[in-house]
């Protein structure tokens, strides 16, 4: 018997490579706003540099805190349309965009009010502290934009529909990277505003992008959403997003709390060791873009899969998606290591930062395949709705292995940013070996959200 379109699996209408890439062109985009922020800035000085290039870390980790209700949104929808219910679907999507918008509203108030005091407890050259600080409040200040964005794209990608998310990236980009020129250095009778004008050009942008994206949503959903879903506080459906959401809320809680903590470490070493560390983050990033692809790509299809209770086709994907993530991110990361010290050049002439960020680039040959490794498993197991075992396996690895390696290493022993790194090495293989350890038990296997549209009448609430 020949299945019509309509009657094929959705997830057998989705291929790793066909999900994956545009997520991959999107991260790297949404990457750039603050790379792009660093690199014109560090036309003006080194010094103004560094202090955005904290305030970003900050920013980097209220972001990734938005992702606790993207993350459950975006695994509850994958099994949802994997299960054929897709009126539920799009029921959770509403909820947790209401959900992030009012999460995003109280971080801005947060940012605002004690984001100087955070910047002082993080050891900030006193130099450097105004100028983080009024990037910071105008960022911060706007920051339930990116929830709501973080919450939008969560729920298109989740149907599959990855591009659309990428095109509107690309926009935003666009318009950051034009508002920079304009108002960074005052081009075309705009006023020269530098680091507020980079603060103001990254919120415009990101408000317009919102706009498109629900846009995006309306047409690309599955069932069309009702306005009264966005207030409609369905129980059952909080308590399904949650339960995936909070504890990658704690990973990511945990994995960025240890980063700033390091980052205090740092500070300590000297302000040449923050300012090249911020220099090959920002490189370093894009390595991290691909493992974060490949995983949220795999993320969507395994959710799928399991949601429609394909559990052996669900562990076969993820095992082929660490092979690719692991090759590619090698000869990625092998490449861009011949061209290390022309790609530090890009962002300062300090013969000093140059030469140390070069030697901090080899480390990445080593690095960036186990983060590859660590975040593809991790997301598989949040897809299938094992979630506490990461981030309990997670805590331990960081604050257990990670800070105090990092101390002993780069502080107590005098190895400095060197020593920083090959801790970060060891965190990332750990926690990537137990977590396939993991997925090889199977036990995710008995953590599904939903059952399939047969076994469940359609009743309005979730399963």
């Amino acid at each position: 018997m020949t299945l019509t379109t309509n009657q094929i699996p959705s997830w057998k209408k989705l291929s790793l490579f066909a999900v994956t890439w545009p997520i991959l062109i999107d991260s790297v985009l949404r990457m750039m706003l603050g790379t792009v922020d660093v690199f014109m800035l560090s036309r003006i000085s080194d010094k103004a540099t560094g202090a955005v290039g904290l305030a970003n870390e900050i920013i980097y980790f209220c972001i990734l805190m938005f992702g606790f209700v993207g993350i459950g949104t975006s695994v509850a929808v994958s099994q949802y349309i994997g299960a054929g219910r897709e009126k539920e679907a799009s029921r959770i999507a509403a909820l947790a965009i209401s959900m992030n918008l009012i999460f995003g509203i109280l971080v801005s108030i947060l940012l605002v009010f004690f984001g100087e005091p955070l910047l002082v407890l993080m050891k900030l050259d006193p130099e450097q502290i105004g100028i983080a600080s009024h990037y910071l409040k105008i960022i911060g200040g706007f920051i339930w934009i990116e929830a709501l964005s973080y919450a939008l794209s969560s729920v298109i990608r989740a149907s599959g529909q990855t591009k659309s998310v990428m095109f509107v990236t690309l926009g935003v980009n666009l318009i950051h990277v034009t508002g920079n020129y304009l108002l960074i250095f005052g081009n075309f009778g705009f006023p020269e505003w530098g680091v507020t004008g980079a603060a103001v050009s990254t919120v415009v942008s990101r408000l317009l992008g919102v706009f498109v994206l629900f846009i995006l949503l309306y047409r690309k959903t599955p069932a069309r959403i009702r306005i009264k879903d966005y207030v409609n506080w369905n129980g059952s459906y909080v308590k399904q997003i949650l339960s995936v959401g909070l504890p990658a809320a704690g990973e990511h809680l945990s994995w960025q709390s240890q980063y700033l903590m390091i980052i205090s470490f740092v500070n300590i070493i000297g302000i040449t060791a923050l300012n090249t560390h911020v220099y090959v983050m920002n490189v370093s990033n894009y390595f991290m873009a691909l493992g974060m692809a490949i995983g949220i790509g795999t993320e969507i299809i395994v959710g799928q899969m399991v949601g429609a209770g394909e559990m052996k086709e669900a562990y076969r994907r993820l095992i082929k998606s660490v092979r690719i993530s692991f090759v590619l991110t090698i000869a990625i990361v092998g490449t861009a290591v011949i061209f290390r010290r022309e790609l530090i050049g890009m962002f300062t002439e300090d013969p000093a930062i140059i030469t140390l960020g070069a030697t901090i680039f080899l480390l990445s040959i080593v690095l960036e395949p186990g983060r590859t490794f660590n975040t593809v498993v991790i997301n598989s197991l949040r897809a299938a709705g094992d979630a506490r075992f990461p981030v309990l396996m997670g805590v331990i690895s960081m604050w257990g292995v990670s800070v105090p390696l990092a101390y002993l290493l780069g502080v107590h022993l005098g190895y400095g940013l060197i020593g920083i790194w090959i801790a970060f090495v060891v965190d990332e293989w750990l926690r990537g070996t137990i977590m396939l350890l993991r997925w090889r038990s199977r036990a995710w296997e008995k953590k599904a959200l939903v059952k399939p549209a047969e076994t469940v009448p359609d009743t309005g609430i979730g399963a």
